[in-house]
């Protein structure tokens, strides 16, 4: 007797959502990335190296401008909440009204005013060192500012673009589709941009040495902020907000935030927050990394593919798996692999025995360099288990903010994304700093640093050093909370769904 076929799902979800939106919400994420990537990627290599600024005044400059976003975060977090829907909508609206604002902030950053051969060449600041350090505090308080008056109402749009459990994996899993567009156009192209060769070869590795060349990174910093604003304008015109976003203008914001610290599932995501946006900036060291140990800056476009070729490969097949097991679960027991490659990556990488039996050393003893291939395998193990996390941290985001709702009948996207926002932004500022001062640790002399490999005081192994154990942390530390500590299992989640679908219909019926 033949089998019989199961009849195929419908989705009839009364806020399905359709290509467009995926499109739009794609595009619009590539725009935040292209500024996103630039600055995180390359505004300390531009400091230290073009500008000449001490790797740890530039850890301060990031101390500074996150103690800003103590007061920013909330502060844009209460304006979105009470500034009145457009007529594009309550969130999308920003879209528009940013755009602009955001992108010349990040090409502001990158003004090469020490440059002698720049037409930005300003020979009172070149000579004043702290004056100088002042602008580049100016400049970039003036970027965080405008990305968080962006990234926290698009952050936001997600849950209003649609209530549907499989619609907000689809999302989650396009903005990092959109994110890794983004983010590839800066670390795939960007180093064949902005170094140039020095004609000295290195002696260890036998490579050209290459430095940044100031105008090649603000000429890169022009393109990537005015692709960012015909990005966004090209997103918001292929969104649309379909579930309502009530009035939060009583929404008593201190008793919010205190109650989210009460929270297991919120405080889980925001620990994990901080994790995952730290080490997202922490890779960004990396680029210290092939330059000054391995003397080969077109290391980071192959180290990009190996983190996120295996993104490109399972971003279809992860919404279907996330239904199937449930977000969580499929974190969780996806995870370890990043954590167990990351860990053998910083015991081999500063393991000398390892290094000069794997790749036996020519010369002088402790001239050993670590195989790039194994390094790159390596990344790409780690890449594989963190596309889970990835490709569903926005969609787990938004079953917190449902959570919240469902437990203390109070709605506020714009506070829960806020406070998750500031999360993870204050990774970035740890990872930042943190990183810089460990670099000073490493005795990198900004002043010298554009003139190639370092080799003195064993600076380029302790920069191994660095890039390989705060990952291996991180990474354990991201699978042990989706494992262990984050709450919200498919099984508990689906009755909460039920539940608010079911009092949204009850108050647009109310209201219509």
């Amino acid at each position: 007797m033949a089998k019989e076929k199961k009849p195929k799902e419908i989705n009839n979800h009364p806020n399905k959502i359709g290509a467009k939106d995926v499109a739009g919400y794609t595009i619009a994420e590539a725009a935040n990335m292209f500024n996103l990537t630039y600055i995180t990627s390359f505004l300390k290599v531009f400091m230290t190296d073009v500008l000449k600024i001490a790797p740890k005044r530039v850890g301060y400059m990031f101390i500074v401008t996150r103690l800003w976003d103590v007061i920013n975060d909330p502060l844009w977090g209460a304006i979105v909440a009470k500034r009145k829907p457009g007529k594009d909508g309550k969130f999308l609206q920003y879209l528009r009204i940013v755009a602009i604002p955001l992108g010349i902030s990040t090409v502001i950053c990158f003004l090469p005013y020490s440059d002698p051969n720049s037409i930005f060449y300003n020979q009172t600041l070149a000579n004043n060192p702290t004056l100088l350090f002042a602008v580049c505090i100016i400049t970039y308080l003036i970027y965080c500012t405008m990305y968080t008056a962006m990234n926290i109402p698009f952050g936001s749009l997600a849950s209003v673009i649609t209530d549907d459990p499989k619609g907000r994996t689809l999302l989650s899993t396009s903005r990092s589709l959109g994110s890794g567009v983004g983010g590839a156009v800066v670390s795939l192209i960007a180093p064949f941009i902005i170094y140039v060769g020095t004609g000295v070869t290195d002696s260890v590795t036998g490579k050209e040495q290459e430095v940044a060349d100031g105008n090649r990174m603000f000429i890169y910093a022009l393109l990537m902020g005015i692709m960012s604003i015909a990005f966004y304008l090209i997103g918001h015109r292929n969104l649309k907000e379909r579930v309502p976003a009530f009035d939060e203008e009583k929404v008593d914001f201190k008793k919010t935030y205190l109650g989210l610290f009460k929270s297991r599932p919120f405080m889980m995501i925001a620990i994990s927050g901080v994790l995952i946006s730290g080490q997202l900036q922490f890779n960004s060291f990396n680029t210290y990394l092939y330059k000054n140990y391995f003397t080969e800056t077109s290391l980071g476009v192959l180290g990009t593919i190996c983190t996120y070729l295996p993104m490109a490969a399972l971003m279809l097949f992860t919404p279907k798996l996330a239904a199937k097991f449930g977000k969580k679960e499929l974190c969780g027991n996806m995870s370890i692999i990043s954590a167990i490659a990351s860990v053998f990556l910083a015991v081999t990488a500063n393991s000398e025995t390892f290094i000069n039996f794997i790749n036996p050393y020519t010369g002088e003893p402790g001239t050993g360099i670590y195989p790039a291939w194994l390094f790159m395998a390596c990344l790409l193990l780690i890449g594989f288990g963190y596309t889970f996390v990835s490709l569903t941290c926005w969609a787990v985001v938004m079953d917190v903010i449902d959570y919240q709702e469902w437990k203390t009948g109070v709605r506020n996207e714009s506070a829960v994304y806020s406070a998750y926002t500031f999360g993870r932004q204050l990774g970035q500022a740890i990872a930042d700093a943190g990183g810089l001062f460990l670099l000073q640790w490493a005795k990198y002399d900004s002043a010298t640093a554009g003139n190639g490999f370092i080799t003195a005081n064993n600076t380029s192994n302790k920069i191994m050093f660095i890039c390989t154990i705060i990952p291996a942390v991180v990474y354990t530390g991201v699978w042990l909370i989706f494992k262990f500590g984050y709450p919200l299992t498919k099984e508990k989640l689906e009755p909460i769904y039920a539940d608010l679908r079911e009092k949204h219909e009850k108050e647009e019926a109310v209201n219509a």
